[in-house]
């Protein structure tokens, strides 16, 4: 694992877009369905699924209802899990843009069972960055870095509201049509 200095963190996230687009090809099976983690997976997982010609609509899944930081975060109202597809007995590999501490990833295992019981779930992320709390990992990560716990790492589309706002853009691709961007952000501690 690269542990990158304040400010000196390098990814390009078209670059890493890209690698993970050829990666999940061998995990795609012809039943196989895409679930985005709203916000940033939900972005790639639509992308995943035009680049790929993948027929139907991909899924989208909220974890805000089953957070277990729920009182200090609030419920979020950035998106509903949509899930054009039967659940139950499904293949569902999950997209997210970063995985951290592995919480996320447990909400939304839980909302999934909400809906039914698929027969597997693996999950693909483009920045695997460490500091797990859960004994989650991706089944593929793009890229796999290490940043204090001070510091945020989130995707963003290009000319998205707040793209540069308080945040160091550290990729940037200009490709029309949302290309996508690394922000990384410092917390106070």
């Amino acid at each position: 694992m690269n542990s990158p200095a304040l400010g000196s963190l390098a990814l390009d996230a078209e670059a890493l877009y890209a690698e993970l687009r050829q990666g999940i090809r061998p995990l795609l099976a012809a039943d196989t369905r895409l679930v985005g983690i709203v916000s940033g997976g939900q972005w790639l997982a639509e992308r995943l699924h035009a680049d790929l010609g993948l027929p139907g609509r991909p899924g989208a899944i909220s974890s805000a209802l089953h957070r277990d930081d729920f009182a200090q975060r609030g419920l979020s109202s950035s998106g509903q899990t949509t899930l054009p597809f039967e659940v139950d007995g499904a293949d569902i590999l999950l997209l997210d843009d970063v995985l951290y501490t592995g919480r996320t990833i447990r909400a939304v295992l839980n909302e999934l069972f909400d809906y039914g019981r698929p027969r597997r779930v693996r999950l693909a992320v483009l920045v695997d960055r460490g500091g797990r709390q859960l004994p989650v990992a991706a089944d593929l990560a793009a890229a796999r870095v290490a940043l204090p716990a001070t510091q945020s790492l989130r995707l963003a589309r290009a000319g998205e509201a707040g793209d540069n706002s308080g945040s160091v853009s550290v990729s940037s691709a200009d490709v029309p049509g949302g290309a996508l961007r690394f922000h990384v952000e410092t917390r106070p501690e």
